[in-house]
């Protein structure tokens, strides 16, 4: 079966081919500033060839179908025609609380999609664009929905839930729904299999490090915490999002700077984390840079911030889960993040968490145990693989409906 998996942004649309009999990415890419201009797109070949496609993209129906067109091209394509996709997989945001797992997209599906625009303004219907799309090109094609949300919906009400009027969750659903699901999925998954022990017998903790950053505790297979909210602002400290903030800061904002709601948004969502802090950049690289070779002090307060914030965090979870057998790192800084990695674990020696700092320095993008021989969690780097794991849903379902 040859997947299409697609991950569509407010201006992007990623995607990827897949053979699935060979487990195989066949060919990958990324459609840039659509409806903007200066658009394109960039496609990495099976052959490891990488070509660039410049050109007007109106919107996402004319990205897709331009990325189809290459796809069955006879100079850079992977398939001979369009027949050869079999289904395609969708990364949605926000499936609520009605989505406890990947779905066959039907009009039920789709409608309920729709419902969580409220939820996930930014991201839904993006995903429904590029769902939509797909039915009026390849009509009849199935498609399925994996959920950023789906992996936590087995968190515990006590976690999930706001100390806030109850009739107001009632009423709108306020609660942690959290995000990044596929991912700490994944690495939790994988990381039994390098490591060879049952997925469902760990207390894990799982830490996803990119410009969008999030943790996840997991107990016996099941996610009973993670520390992005209602929505992905809440949490760790990101390349532009504040994380954790005390709500009377926001009022304090608000009525001091004279901000709408809509500004203020931006200020949280664009305007803080690392960027905000260290008024340099949102990239760790940058920032890093500058900390220890310009001895920047805002920088290396941006830094200090950064890993107290995740420590923290790691010691919260540990409690919850009452133990820890696995600490995996993941995300560009997760996975490549050599110093950021050796200080959030430095000192964590009573938790059982001892790095082997030779190894630790050497792994960048690899799977990798990284703790030493005598800790008692094993740490671990394993690159994510998101892409796949829609992929291989897609395909659980898509055959179980042939059956």
């Amino acid at each position: 079966m040859k997947v299409l998996v697609l991950n569509c942004g407010s201006s992007s649309i990623k995607f990827q081919l897949w053979d699935m009999e060979k487990l195989h990415c066949k060919a990958c890419g990324i459609a840039e500033k659509v409806g903007l201009k200066g658009s394109f797109i960039k496609l990495d070949k099976e052959s490891g060839d990488r070509v660039r496609f410049e050109g007007e993209i109106i919107d996402h129906t004319i990205g897709i179908e331009y990325i189809l067109g290459i796809l069955t091209s006879k100079k850079h394509g992977s398939l001979q025609s369009l027949d050869e996709i079999q289904a395609v997989g969708h990364r949605v945001a926000h499936g609520g609380e009605n989505f406890k797992g990947s779905a066959f997209i039907d009009d039920y599906a789709l409608a309920e999609i729709e419902s969580c625009i409220e939820l996930a303004p930014l991201h839904n219907p993006a995903n429904l664009k590029g769902i939509l799309a797909m039915k009026q090109l390849i009509p009849g094609i199935r498609q399925v929905a994996v959920f950023d949300t789906a992996f936590h919906q087995t968190m515990p009400e006590h976690a999930f839930m706001y100390a806030i009027p109850y009739s107001l969750y009632n009423k709108y659903k306020i609660r942690r729904y959290g995000f990044h699901g596929t991912s700490h999925q994944y690495i939790a998954k994988r990381a039994c299999e390098l490591f060879q022990v049952p997925f469902e017998k760990q207390k894990i903790i799982t830490c996803h490090l990119g410009n969008g950053a999030s943790m996840c505790a997991i107990d016996r297979g099941k996610s009973v915490d993670t520390s992005m909210g209602f929505t992905p602002v809440e949490g760790l400290i990101m390349g532009t999002r504040t994380g954790d903030l005390d709500i009377g800061v926001v009022n304090f904002i608000m009525d001091k700077e004279e901000l709408g709601l809509a500004s203020l948004n931006t200020v949280f969502n664009k305007q803080s984390g690392m960027l905000g802090v260290t008024g340099i950049s949102s990239d760790m690289r940058e920032i890093e840079h500058a900390a220890w070779e310009e001895q920047n002090e805002r920088a290396q307060l941006g830094l200090d911030m950064y890993y107290y914030r995740v420590k923290k965090y790691i010691g919260a979870y540990a409690a919850a889960l009452g133990g820890l057998d696995l600490l995996i790192f993941a995300g560009g800084i997760g996975e490549n993040g050599t110093e950021t990695r050796a200080h959030i674990c430095e000192k964590m020696d009573f938790l059982g968490i001892k790095l082997d700092q030779e190894i630790n320095q050497k792994i960048r993008g690899k799977e990798m145990i990284i703790s030493a021989p005598e800790s008692n969690v094993k740490v671990m780097v394993v690159p994510t693989n998101e892409e796949l794991v829609i992929a291989q849903d897609t395909m659980r379902i898509v055959s179980a409906m042939n059956e």
